[in-house]
């Protein structure tokens, strides 16, 4: 949160995902040659969602048009050389067939598609992305965007490949997209772990290198391991995965024992690997899975030590594919509004809202039936709560460019038949949403809709069809999963639905955790299975109020409340500094274009508050969770004065 396939069992098999090929030769490093690790750079900083506005830093984004450089796989745009372009596309061709090569039936591609922006110098950077030069002393050299519709990665042309960081940093995030597009869960220590060890990927000209030593190595030689028992259990809220001091151990490490577990002695060229990664996505407990497949923890720390501290370290050397001469990457130079567009829609989805509109409001000037600038018009207008002018926005993108699938959808979503019982709304609606899947099969939202849409027909069977279509598209989001679970309740298959909720319970923490608390506790207590139960999380100090939301005034502190309707009383809520805010996976405009300040009314909310109140207000917010319930079926619906509304 902000976390087809018809099998009637959780969690579902998935096998080969990590069976690690066999077909390459092996490269020995030396240790001495090894750089030293570079606190200051941390992909911690650099992927930071910010969102909070800034004034552009000058215009040097806007003096002239940018290139677009395709490849196969991938769009590069630069204010460099084409030249410059395709060489970044061609390396990226290069990983994306390492990941191929390697692991069979690997899934590639995700329904949010990446857009690389080669920027020729650090201004160009700086000018795309003020707020990553915010803190004191950064000096970013690379940055990937991981949003639910969109990526972005942003290269500084004179730091890529030069020994900065620029590809490594890179390279880690796009890895974490493809293994979240892969896995329903990964343990922090290997999903970070493999990130790392892709992210020092080095490209020849007829081969390619991996497993190269990560730039954190020479910490594993200086400071004392984390034992595994401990890095395994890390999680994001660890001081492993935050503090300056720990931080470098815990990147260093996790890397080690994935490349321990690839190219170690008796690790089978991955095959344990593989093993076990198996066992955590059918949902054994992660240390009993790890003493199944690898023995005892101390078994373990000992042979890494010895690993890590030999003279020489193996690295793969895969041969490269035949493939197109990067020079046959088609280029051309875009318009000035398309320019302004794409740099516009970096700002939207990075949430820096005052340079998207001054971006979008040029593009349109100059170009009034640019497709895409009106798509993303309608996402500024629906950001500021203007849903009609949104959907005139929206129209207007989806009539200019058919392939604009985004704009399909909202605009569906916003129309009147997206929340209609009529027969003739409803069977328009799942028309408008199949649409949506035949320009982008792998946008997990409409199959969400979908999902809710045969609830709310009857058709349990359908719906649960769908719903196992998202998770499967985006294993990594906890409340597709508990879609299902509900789905599954409401199938009468309970004991199932456990199953889903304490999955999720178990691996993602907040929100996420507290919806599959919910889920565990509407679920009998003879259908849980045998295990620890569930029990709900909350800051500290708080009482808890659930009712459906009345209203958000937004504004500075002072001018904030939140408006809770509660048995036919306003309860007000006030807030004093910040606050944790989570919500429901299914919510259809997601994470990329939520706010608490509109788009809430009616939806279920729990606030976690610190009391006591006064005579203007109820408490002081210390959490807001929002609950996209699923919908009662029609019948239901006409009948119940206590339905939620549809979205």
């Amino acid at each position: 949160m902000c976390g087809y396939n018809s099998r009637a069992t959780w969690p579902e098999e998935q096998h080969g995902v990590f069976d690690f090929k066999e077909d390459y030769a092996t490269v020995v490093f030396l240790r001495s040659v090894v750089r030293s690790s570079n606190p200051v750079t941390t992909y911690r900083l650099l992927l930071c969602a910010c969102f909070v506005s800034f004034l552009a830093y000058g215009s040097a984004a806007k003096e002239k048009p940018w290139l677009e450089v395709r490849s196969p796989h991938f769009r590069v745009l630069t204010d460099a050389s084409a030249g410059d372009a395709r060489r970044v596309a061609r390396e990226f061709e290069q990983l994306r067939d390492v990941f191929a090569s390697q692991y069979p039936g690997f899934r590639l591609e995700s329904g949010a598609p990446l857009l690389i922006f080669a920027a020729r110098d650090e201004e160009t950077a700086k000018s795309l992305a003020p707020y990553l030069w915010k803190a004191k002393g950064a000096k970013p050299v690379g940055y990937f965007q991981q949003s639910w519709e969109r990526k972005f990665a942003l290269i500084r042309l004179d730091a890529w490949n030069t020994g900065f960081g620029g590809h490594q940093i890179v390279f880690h995030e796009y890895t974490h997209s493809l293994l979240h597009i892969n896995a329903h869960w990964l343990p922090a220590w290997m999903d970070e772990g493999i990130a790392e060890f892709y992210a020092y990927t080095r490209f020849r000209e007829n081969d390619t290198l991996i497993g190269t030593p990560t730039d954190r190595y020479s910490t594993l030689r200086w400071k004392s391991p984390i034992p595994i028992e401990t890095l395994i259990s890390v999680d994001h809220r660890s001081p492993y995965y935050h503090d300056e001091d720990k931080v470098q151990m815990f990147y260093a490490e996790s890397w080690a024992l994935i490349h321990y577990m690839l190219f170690g002695p008796n690790m089978e060229g991955g095959k344990k690997l593989n093993e076990f990664f198996t066992k955590l996505q059918q949902g054994t407990e992660q240390k009993k899975a790890f003493q199944e497949v690898f023995g005892s923890f101390k078994e373990m720390d000992n042979a890494l030590d010895g690993y890590v501290h030999q003279f020489q370290l193996q690295a793969g050397v895969i041969k490269n594919k035949p493939q197109m001469n990067e020079k046959d990457y088609p280029s051309r130079v875009l318009t000035m509004a398309e320019t302004q567009a794409e740099i516009g829609g970096y700002h939207l989805w990075t949430h820096d809202v005052s340079n998207a509109h001054s971006y979008v409001s040029d593009a349109l000037q100059n170009d009034s039936k640019l497709g895409l600038a009106h798509e993303e018009q309608g996402f500024l207008d629906f950001f500021d709560g203007k849903d009609e002018e949104s959907l005139q926005e929206f129209t207007k993108a989806f009539a200019a460019d058919s392939s604009l699938y985004l704009s399909l959808f909202a605009k569906t979503m916003l129309s009147p038949i997206a929340a209609s019982n009529a027969p003739a709304d409803q069977e328009a609606f799942k028309k408008a949403l199949n649409a949506v899947l035949a320009i982008n099969s792998k946008y997990a939202p409409a199959y969400v809709q979908l999902s809710r849409l045969a609830v709310r027909q009857g058709d349990l069977t359908m719906a649960y069809g769908y719903s196992r279509k998202a998770e499967d598209l985006e294993p990594f989001r906890a409340g597709y999963h508990l879609q299902t679970g509900q789905i599954l309740l409401r199938m009468g298959k309970g004991a199932q639905a456990a199953s889903f909720a304490k999955y999720v319970a178990d691996r993602w923490y907040g929100s996420d955790h507290n919806e599959a608390w919910e889920l565990w506790q509407s679920i009998p207590d003879s259908q849980h299975p045998a295990s620890e139960p569930i029990t709900e999380s909350a800051p500290k100090d708080t009482q808890e109020v659930s009712g459906s939301v009345k209203s958000v005034a937004c504004g500075k502190e002072d001018d904030w409340s939140f408006n809770l309707e509660q048995g036919g009383q306003t309860l007000t809520f006030r807030r004093k500094g910040g606050f944790n805010f989570g919500f429901s996976d299914s919510l259809w405009y997601g994470e990329d274009h939520i706010t608490l300040c509109h788009h809430l009314e009616g939806l279920r909310s729990i606030v976690h508050y610190r009391p006591p109140g006064n005579n203007t207000y109820f408490g002081e917010v210390a959490e807001i969770e929002i609950r996209d319930d699923l919908p009662p079926p029609a019948a239901a619906a006409k009948s119940s004065a206590a339905a939620v509304r549809p979205n």
